[in-house]
């Protein structure tokens, strides 16, 4: 084991000391799964509260956590003695649910927990919850986890935004097992997580839906497209079939609830008015096509050479499209980023 190895081991190992009771509210979902696994195999106690659990110690049809957790069928926002006093005892509470159950859930919630224990939430919006927090969770340490990432990514190199409201040792542990775990924590401001939310997964998602609802309305199929697609399209393919295949919930989320995605998408709109402008056959044209095209250049600044080779990369690795009765059309996979 190298130095480094041993201190972050030894790290680790002093958080899950400050964090040994855990509730994962939502914990059959697969953030909150991936969350619950993790802190089990960091030696954690993990109770697993769920409106779909069947009964307390069962496991939920398709679950397979490792270790020995717990499960309690239950309603945050309406919580009966049993799941009171679980929040009562509990280290960490980890709200991995939808916004609006986390809004309606907070002020009860902090109430029931025991003062310095941590509040946390994995909300891809943080503004709102943050603002509930410092009206109703006084007592409590709170930390908002927002992971950049598909949970079936695992966290391994993977950022995790994190937005510290009422930073603590319980709170700082959570960050440094996030890190153990192999991901990146980059802590936030909830406005800054938010706007910087609102460029990567709100305009992202934008303009590979709006590349979508386009060729659906030029009348192309995939077929066609599959034999003559170069690689960038092809990737663009691939991106919409990932959203398309995702939980639309998720993406509602991402577009509706965050106050700066609709900034976002107008942005994406004035860049295709900007295009087109370029286009309209003027006579110095193509000089500004090229000038717009040397600004991208400077926007990407020091990551320029980074990302064209990892593009280039992802092209050499594309798998060629056939078009079989084995083509997979499988079902909606779960919580995508």
């Amino acid at each position: 084991m190298t130095r480094r190895d041993h201190t972050t081991g030894h790290a680790a190992g002093h958080a899950a000391d400050l964090l040994r009771r855990c509730v994962v509210v939502g914990g059959a979902g697969a953030v909150g799964g991936l969350f619950a696994e993790h802190l089990l195999r960091s030696g954690a106690e993990v109770l697993v509260v769920d409106p779909g659990a069947r009964e307390a110690g069962e496991a939920l049809p398709g679950e397979a956590l490792p270790g020995e957790a717990r499960f309690l069928r239950g309603d945050i926002t309406d919580m009966g003695p049993d799941l009171r006093e679980e929040i009562g005892r509990a280290d960490l509470v980890l709200l991995a649910v939808p916004e609006q159950v986390a809004l309606a859930a907070v002020k009860q919630v902090a109430a029931a927990m025991r003062p310095g224990a941590l509040l946390a939430d994995t909300l891809s919006v943080k503004g709102p919850v943050a603002e509930e927090i410092l009206a109703h969770a006084g007592d409590v340490e709170a930390a908002g986890l927002n992971p950049m990432f598909a949970p079936s990514l695992g966290f391994a190199g993977r950022p995790v935004a994190a937005v510290v409201l009422h930073d603590g040792p319980r709170a700082r542990a959570l960050l440094r097992l996030v890190e153990s775990w192999g991901g990146r924590a980059v802590r936030l401001g909830a406005h800054e997580h938010d706007r910087l939310a609102a460029a990567t997964q709100a305009l992202t998602h934008a303009a590979v839906l709006s590349f979508g609802l386009a060729l659906a309305r030029l009348g192309v199929g995939v077929a066609e497209l599959a034999a003559v697609a170069p690689p960038p399209h092809a990737t663009m393919l691939a991106l919409l079939a990932r959203i398309a295949s995702g939980t639309p919930e998720v993406y509602w989320d991402v577009q509706s609830a965050n106050p700066q995605a609709a900034a976002a998408r107008e942005a994406l709109a004035d860049g295709l008015r900007t295009l087109a402008g370029l286009l309209d056959g003027r006579a110095d044209g193509e000089v500004e096509f090229a000038a717009a095209l040397g600004g991208l250049r400077d926007l990407l600044g020091p990551g320029l050479d980074f990302y064209r080779d990892t593009c280039a990369e992802m092209f050499g690795a594309l798998p060629p499209y056939e078009l079989s009765p084995t083509t997979s059309t499988s079902s909606p996979v779960t919580t995508e980023r």
